[in-house]
């Protein structure tokens, strides 16, 4: 990006990425009502959050006795009301229960949902397989309407946030979509150059074909 900004000028940017999972990782507290419990956690119960891998002084996971990373868990990031208002998932200083997670049917309720409505939905559809079509005036469940509040469909990952506080727009291409990946054209036509060579034991002349098979992508098989 700092080669872009300082090269490109006057230009909206935009990269393009596959969609792999490293892509589009999210930051460990990013919101997700995927494992929440309907109600606040019970006195003596562990308390929600997010597990991570713990880490050492320098930073490198840290392994138990038998070989395993250690874990801890962390509190998950505040969500946001309509309004662009932060929203804490626990309660705060000064509550009779403060530190505690809230569960989606107080989120919900604060997000201006009727309390007799929430707790008459059930936590969430049979291994979660609710009706195709959503209607947020009759919901089948707590986490299928979570899940369908604007800042919990719309978390970015951390490629995205990073991108977005420089000014630059991502694309991620579509799954499965080799033809649409810039990357793979090029791979393709490598390996089609590389196919027309003389088989070869020799590691040097291997390594030689495949600099050659490399250097002949041009940019219209890119392109392509």
């Amino acid at each position: 990006m700092d080669i872009i900004s300082s090269r490109i000028l006057g230009h909206d940017h935009v990269l393009i990425y596959d969609n792999t999972t490293i892509h589009r990782k999210r930051r460990d507290d990013a919101l997700s009502a995927r494992k929440m419990p309907k109600y606040p956690t019970a006195p003596n119960n562990r308390m929600f959050g997010v597990d991570i891998p713990l880490l050492d002084a320098i930073g490198q996971p840290a392994y138990n006795t038998r070989g395993k990373i250690q874990r801890t868990r962390i509190r998950m990031g505040d969500a946001r009301f309509a309004n662009g208002l932060p929203q804490p998932l626990y309660y705060p200083l000064g509550h009779p229960r403060a530190g505690v997670f809230k569960g989606m049917l107080e989120i919900l309720a604060e997000r201006g949902y009727e309390r007799d409505m929430l707790h008459a939905l059930r936590a969430e559809c049979h291994s979660f397989k609710c009706s195709p079509k959503f209607e947020r005036a009759n919901p089948c469940c707590c986490r299928r309407l979570l899940l369908n509040e604007p800042d919990f469909a719309t978390v970015l990952s951390i490629l995205e946030e990073e991108c977005a506080a420089r000014g630059f727009r991502v694309i991620f291409l579509p799954k499965f979509h080799c033809e649409l990946n810039l990357i793979e054209q090029c791979w393709g036509r490598a390996k089609a150059i590389y196919h027309d060579f003389p088989a070869s034991a020799c590691e040097d002349v291997l390594e030689q074909n495949a600099t050659r098979a490399l250097a002949g992508i041009t940019l219209l098989n890119i392109r392509r």
